[in-house]
């Protein structure tokens, strides 16, 4: 049904599809491969197959250049940056998508060339990119570079994802029809406690921050609401309802301004109630500080980029020796919930997250209130009230008698042991 010509030391297909035709280029000088690839070609054209087994060729640059304008449809703006980084950290500039727009980072990257030894993966064509090729970068990227295992992970995940999607979408047929990326094992992450300010850290914060209202009530909003960095900057007087509960509630939501739109990290809108400690702050801000289109305004007159903002907060407690940042305060919000007894369900519908999530983060912060919760059976009957002295062992046994027969229903069983 299909023969093997050879051009050179090339292997070509030649088969008829339709009446018409075809010869194929099979890329490669061994005979072995060649015939592997004939054998699929037949297997297609015996299942009357359109489409036959053999890779495609598309110019990497140019399916960059279209998942990344796809992505812009489904997500936001920062979003397909960070994508974009993580891209351009792998292949280099190849595609005008991926080169930096900025002028004076730009000439800094002329000037500072990556090392050879991070050597960035070059290929021509997307199906050209090897599993091998894969691993070898991000080995490169641990040893030497000295990345962590999590951020090894996201370079995989990106790759992983835009070479699904030219696989599904894109029109890419790789060879095998295999995304190469799926044999990359992950790295194995360290799972670490979180960081998260006690009491007496929460005090030692606001005193830091006595002198600078705006800084110090952005804070309280982290600590006391646990908002996002985000979900704090984009806020609008309109978002608060002070009549709400018993304090007022903050309404975290999706919004557009000036062309820009902002979703929640979730993309799910939820409200989150004013504690009686957050309402003092935010009256004694909005007192004192008229807020405009935005509550929290940046020294500019306009919204808090969330990195200039990041390093505003690193700078003033690197002054004082502190080193707490926004998902530090963020975790103390739900760790101190999870101290206090409240339950991971709620924790994680007030923060946004799925129970999953909070229970990897706060579950081992047992409060004592849980301390009696293992406690049953016969140890829960012999046990005292909590208003009375602990009884002599006659009395216990008495009064555990009294207990097991109450009106008319049958004694319980009790285990009697027979020395």
């Amino acid at each position: 049904m299909a023969s093997l010509k050879r051009r050179g030391k090339t292997y070509y297909a030649q088969y008829y599809l339709a009446g018409e035709q075809k010869r194929v280029n099979l890329e490669t000088t061994s005979l072995q491969v060649a015939k592997e690839k004939i054998r699929q070609i037949e297997s297609a054209l015996a299942r009357e197959c359109d489409t036959l087994p053999l890779p495609t060729k598309t110019p990497l640059s140019d399916i960059i250049e279209r998942y990344l304008f796809q992505l812009s449809a489904r997500t936001s703006e920062r979003n397909v940056q960070k994508v974009a980084t993580y891209l351009r950290s792998t292949f280099g500039q190849i595609a005008d998508c991926l080169k930096i727009k900025n002028e004076k980072i730009q000439k800094k990257a002329v000037k500072r060339p990556s090392s050879k030894r991070f050597d960035l993966i070059e290929v021509g064509y997307l199906e050209h990119l090897t599993t091998e090729q894969v691993a070898a970068f991000l080995a490169r990227l641990v040893v030497h570079k000295g990345i962590s295992a999590k951020t090894a992970n996201h370079y995989r995940v990106n790759l992983l994802t835009m070479c699904n999607w030219a696989k599904d979408e894109g029109g890419v047929r790789f060879p095998e029809g295999k995304n190469p990326i799926e044999a990359v094992k992950r790295y194995k992450e360290a799972k670490g406690d979180i960081s998260f300010l006690k009491l007496g850290d929460i005090e030692e914060q606001f005193a830091v921050l006595a002198e600078d209202l705006p800084l110090r009530t952005m804070v309280a909003v982290y600590i006391y609401a646990g908002l996002r960095r985000e979900e704090a900057l984009w806020l609008m007087p309109a978002d608060f309802n002070w009549d709400a509960g018993n304090h007022g509630t903050i309404r975290i939501r999706d919004k557009e301004f000036d062309g820009k739109k902002w979703v929640p990290k979730t993309k799910n809108n939820r409200t989150v109630p004013i504690s009686s400690t957050l309402r003092c702050y935010l009256d004694e801000y909005l007192v004192t500080i008229k807020p405009g289109t935005w509550l929290f305004m940046s020294p500019d007159g306009c919204r808090w980029d969330p990195d200039n903002f990041s390093a505003h907060l690193r700078d003033v407690n690197k002054k004082v020796g502190l080193k707490w940042s926004c998902l530090d305060f963020r975790h103390t919000f739900g760790s101190h919930l999870a101290m206090k007894g409240e339950s991971l369900y709620k924790i994680s519908k007030i923060m946004g997250n799925s129970p999953q999530v909070c229970e990897k983060h706060y579950a081992h912060l047992m409060p004592e209130s849980l301390y009696e919760s293992v406690e049953f059976g016969e140890a829960v009957l012999a046990r005292p009230e909590p208003s009375e002295p602990t009884p002599s062992s006659a009395t216990a046994e008495a009064s555990l008698a009294k207990n097991a027969t109450v009106g008319n229903e049958r004694p319980r069983l009790r285990l009697v042991i027979s020395r």
